[in-house]
């Protein structure tokens, strides 16, 4: 069964402002820095470990070989760095409802 849902930084403000009882403004500055410092740590090759959630990788992936669906034709693709996501056994434990 899939959401439409979708949970975004306005939402989570609104609930650390229920919750903690700090003004909006606060909330949204609490959000707004502790994901800036996510991407921070992200941007200069660190992984960032969320305790009971998940870890967010940098991962190097190195030059290959694709195809063209459409022509069939080989295409160098180039190396890059890609973000995964991990998420923790506890999260799929709460996920799949045990």
């Amino acid at each position: 069964m899939r959401s439409t849902e979708t949970l975004t930084r306005a939402a989570i403000a609104e609930a650390i402002n229920r919750k903690l009882g700090l003004s909006r403004a606060e909330s949204l500055a609490m959000v707004e820095a502790i994901l800036d410092h996510m991407c921070e740590a992200l941007s200069k090759g660190e992984n960032v470990k969320i305790s009971g959630f998940g870890t967010f990788l940098l991962r190097d992936k190195a030059e290959r070989i694709g195809r063209n669906p459409k022509t069939g034709v080989e295409v160098p693709i180039t190396p890059r760095r890609v973000l995964t996501f991990r998420a923790s056994q506890m999260l799929k434990d709460r996920i799949s409802g045990k």
